[in-house]
């Protein structure tokens, strides 16, 4: 049996650009190791296992070692398979039942909205070593479900990090997420390093703004923003925080579709 496999560009309008992510369409559930392999053999940062379950999708997510609770370009190049390969027509919304609840998104023109739960952060002392394992010196450090969340000097002291990724990988978090305001048109600019989950960077993150709406929203006194992932690759994320969800969109393109053969 040949089982349908979308690779997409997510958090870009234009190929090799933003955040790969591999697509897999099954008519049913796959046992979780022969996920776990495939996700290995894609050796993408994510590969998205999607099955029609109730009035939607089940919607699963694995990197090359380990499955997550919540990955956003993933999401976004799975609802870009949905609608760009007539899964779903344009105006119906995608629903996905996952490991962080129901998650559902819809075709905006050429953007596709998620809505996604938010993620806030708390007050931390400064981890020892972090500065070290960074290269730069935090102006403020605060912690949150996904990992750390450090703001910077400036966007370019993000830009131009070149972190330690075998200390970073110590810390007994998820990952790292670094963030400095913006220059003019964004708001403000991150990046996202998960050497514990076999990531040392992440192009384009959805997850990690779900952390980076509450903490600017808090910072700037607003709740809409333009936001760009300061990766080689780069990506842009609108982001609208609500509260209890934020309203992430981004825009996506297929690179190639294939057949998995086993």
């Amino acid at each position: 049996m040949t089982i349908s496999l979308t690779q997409v560009d997510a958090f870009t309008d234009a190929a090799f650009g933003g955040n790969p992510a591999a697509v897999c369409a099954l008519p049913e559930a796959r046992p979780d190791r022969w996920m776990q392999q495939v996700a290995q053999e894609m050796n993408l940062s994510e590969t998205a296992f999607f099955y029609p379950e109730g009035d939607g999708y089940r919607l699963r997510w694995f990197t090359p070692t380990v499955e997550v609770d919540l990955c956003g370009h993933a999401t976004l190049a799975t609802c870009h398979v949905l609608w760009s390969e007539g899964h779903l027509s344009n105006e119906q919304p995608a629903m996905f039942h996952t490991r962080s609840g129901v998650l559902t998104a819809r075709r905006l023109g050429d953007w596709i909205e998620l809505n996604f739960p938010a993620n806030p952060s708390h007050p931390i002392a400064e981890p020892d070593g972090l500065a070290e394992a960074l290269g730069a010196t935090p102006q403020a450090v605060v912690e949150n479900s996904l990992g750390y969340l450090v703001e910077l000097e400036s966007a370019a002291v993000v830009r131009d990090l070149r972190p330690d990724f075998v200390a970073l990988g110590q810390f007994p978090v998820h990952g790292v997420i670094v963030t400095s305001r913006g220059e003019a048109p964004y708001d403000f600019v991150s990046r996202f390093f998960a050497p514990a989950l076999g990531i040392n960077e992440d192009p384009v993150t959805g997850a990690a703004h779900c952390c980076l709406g509450p903490y600017w929203r808090e910072k700037l006194g607003k709740t809409t923003f333009l936001a760009h992932q300061s990766s080689t690759r780069g990506g842009i994320v609108k982001v609208q925080d609500e509260g209890d969800r934020i309203r992430l969109s981004g825009q996506a393109i297929t690179v190639f579709k294939g057949d998995l053969l086993h």
